[in-house]
């Protein structure tokens, strides 16, 4: 049983009686068996498996500690514990009870988003100040979601000063774009846990223990969720000292107020840590202990032999700095999937892997962009899926923002138009539109809120005539759109010529290959290709076009590769869009953010770019909570390390001419005396 592998500070916290409890698990000290004991508590105790559910961060997560489980009962058992993310227990448990669920990433709804917010014109609205951007309004309504009860407009307003002016019309954007979400079962992460949430408020709890790991990162969104559910006994586990994700909303202040909240609750500590050696724990603890003690903790090291001593690291320049650590990672004898960079920002990342690879080392990145996240993958993708689900507006909406002139507000428009015209399928409505519909809503005009009607709309499509196309294509009421220019109406009749080619294709190799051959796809690449190889000047680098261009064709072969082992396109593309991750993992040393990096273990960790302005990232920390969130950040950084932990900084970037100062962490962790320049950064830390 895992009860008799326990220390005994983890059997008390995993026997502990029913109600609500919180564990205190600084990094390595057995949290994960700790929480495995529990269920195993609970299952011998004659709770049955249903009745158990398990939160974790990560779905893989979940799924290790299901297994460990199912080694000491079964894996029926163990099974049948409702376990995964906050996310994927609510998408679970909605789809059990409504059909029309479709997830959509963020980008994707970002996508639907601006076509809504484009149909206000703001400049024509007699306000003063600036209006947000669509992005950014969706990023913060988001946010808003995740972090906060209030009204949404204080709520922005406070952040960003005069946007109050604007509320009316950016709520109005907001109930269309829910709407809109609601009409065609759209919903995105936080709608996830919001319809759950309510489904709780108005159930009784299915389940008579809810465990939560990672409890420090929970948000607002996150907490209300668990308080609607109200389960009889709630255990908690996590580390004050490791909340990071402040800027995705989560409150440390929903950890630290635990006992406030509950005043019957209790709370145990782990002491012990299995994973660092004394030396690289007693750094991470002189510096955490800057931070304010939420709950009395004080760590003991487990480990015992010969223990290396952190090392500073310092550097005359950055590419300096790179070339070294990779020549050290060259001579180390640490295998170096056991190794591993770690870095404050992303921008750090390409420096090292540079390095590396000119040392002849594999590396992969962690957290980086995925081969499925290339906007001409997503594009291919977009059009196979419309085959096989011509109600995805969201993949037709990516698609015709390539379409010159035709913006995602009017592609929104076309494609609502189109399904009209079909009776509710966009590729019936295409192909052989209802002539007798309007394909064209009606809009009323309201200026307060920034509504205004397009020109009225063309009655005769004559005056694309001169394009040459079809008669019986010239004569689709859908032309009819005023915003359509020839260009526009060209990109539409190549996807009109496309869909039907495809629609007597079978498999997906075939199909896939005529859709990265089409006239569309090529408007997609070389828009593409030109982006990425337009100059500051404004000139396209041919050269880089035509590398552009190279790169963009060997994803396509990939494709194709990837399409020949599949029968049915459906399945295809759910294996494309959920298998993504996989594809780009790589081997070799690991370069990794340090959010990327939580829980994970290394024998040898070097976190680099220790400068002021770097590591702490101050632009970020007065976003995020102050220096004390960076602090965090510092302190998971260097306790993923178990034997070997170095630290450097370098003085100067020469290419951006920039001189730096170490990091004040650095200083904290005994490793610089403190000087001048220290209490000048301990200032800079202050709030105002």
């Amino acid at each position: 049983m895992p009860l008799s592998r326990l220390n005994p500070e983890q059997l008390a916290a995993a026997k502990a009686p029913f109600g609500h409890n919180l564990v205190i698990a600084s990094a390595g000290t057995g949290k994960t068996s700790t929480i495995v004991g529990r269920i195993a508590h609970l299952l011998a105790s004659g709770i049955r498996p249903e009745e158990i559910l398990l939160l974790t961060f990560t779905n893989k997560a979940a799924a290790e500690m299901v297994e460990r489980i199912a080694g000491y009962f079964d894996r029926q058992t163990a099974s049948r514990i409702e376990a995964g993310t906050f996310h994927a227990v609510s998408y679970r448990r909605l789809k059990a009870l409504r059909e029309n669920v479709v997830l959509k990433q963020p980008m994707e709804l970002r996508t639907l988003f601006r076509s809504i917010y484009d149909k206000r014109q703001f400049h024509r609205l007699s306000l003063d100040g600036q209006p947000l951007s669509a992005n950014f309004l969706y990023d913060a309504y988001s946010l808003w979601q995740n972090a906060s009860n209030e009204d949404f407009v204080m709520w922005l307003n406070d952040r960003h000063e005069g946007q109050a002016v604007f509320g009316d019309i950016y709520l109005d954007i907001i109930e269309e774009f829910q709407k809109t979400k609601e009409a065609y079962g759209f919903v995105d992460f936080n709608d996830l846990l919001i319809l759950m949430r309510e489904h709780f408020r108005r159930s009784d709890s299915p389940f008579k223990e809810v465990l939560v790991d990672e409890y420090q990162d929970t948000n607002a969104l996150q907490g209300s969720w668990i308080d609607a559910l109200d389960p009889p006994s709630l255990f908690c586990v996590g580390d004050y000292d490791q909340s990071i994700y402040a800027f995705n909303g989560a409150d440390i202040h929903i950890i630290a107020g635990f006992t406030e909240r509950y005043p019957d609750a209790r709370v145990f500590t782990l002491s012990k840590n299995y994973r660092s050696t004394a030396p690289i724990l007693s750094l991470a603890n002189r510096v955490i202990e800057y931070n304010e003690r939420i709950y009395p903790k004080k760590l003991e090291v487990v480990r015992e032999g010969r223990a290396e001593p952190p090392r500073l690291l310092m550097f005359e320049t950055l590419m300096q700095q790179y070339e070294q650590i990779a020549q050290m990672i060259r001579r180390s004898t640490v295998p170096h999937a056991e190794i591993a960079v770690i870095f404050r920002n992303n921008a750090s990342a390409d420096g090292i892997e540079a390095m590396l690879r000119e040392q002849g080392i594999a590396c992969r990145r962690k957290g980086g962009r995925s081969f499925f996240d290339a906007k001409e993958v997503k594009a291919a993708l977009d059009l196979a899926t419309l085959t096989v689900n011509p109600k995805d507006m969201m993949a037709f909406i990516h698609i015709f923002e390539y379409a010159p002139g035709v913006g995602s507000a009017t592609a929104k428009e076309l494609f609502e138009g189109l399904t009209a015209l079909g009776h509710g399928d966009m590729l019936e409505g295409l192909m052989r539109p209802d002539g007798s519909i309007n394909p064209f809503k009606a809009r009323k005009v309201n200026y307060q809120l920034g509504l205004f009607d397009h020109p009225q709309y063309v009655g005769s499509v004559s005056r694309f005539a001169h394009l040459g196309l079809e008669e019986s294509f010239l004569a689709h009421p859908i032309l009819k759109h005023p915003a359509l220019n020839a260009e526009g109406v060209r990109f539409l009749y190549a996807f009109y010529r496309l869909m039907h080619g495809l629609r007597v294709k079978k498999q997906p190799l075939s199909m896939m290959r005529e859709i990265l051959a089409s006239k569309v796809y090529d408007t997609v690449i070389q828009q593409l290709a030109r982006k990425r190889s337009t100059l500051k000047n404004g000139e396209i680098d041919e050269t880089l076009k035509e590398q552009a261009l190279e790169r963009i064709r060997r994803k396509g072969r990939l494709l194709n590769q990837l399409a020949g082992a599949y029968t049915g396109m459906e399945r295809f593309i759910n294996a494309m869009v959920l298998g993504g991750a996989e594809l780009s993992e790589g081997e070799g040393v690991n370069l990794l953010t340090v959010h990327a990096s939580k829980g994970l273990e290394f024998e040898e960790v070097y976190v680099i770019d220790l400068m002021d302005g770097r590591f702490p990232n101050r632009k970020l920390a007065s976003r995020a909570g102050l220096i004390e969130e960076e602090r965090r950040l510092f302190y998971v950084a260097v306790t993923r390390a178990k034997s070997r932990l170095y630290l450097s900084f370098a003085k100067e970037d020469r290419f951006k001419d920039v001189t730096f100062v170490p990091s004040q962490f650095l200083y904290e962790a005994g490793l610089l005396k403190k000087d001048e320049t220290y209490e000048r950064l301990k200032s800079l830390s202050l709030p105002d």
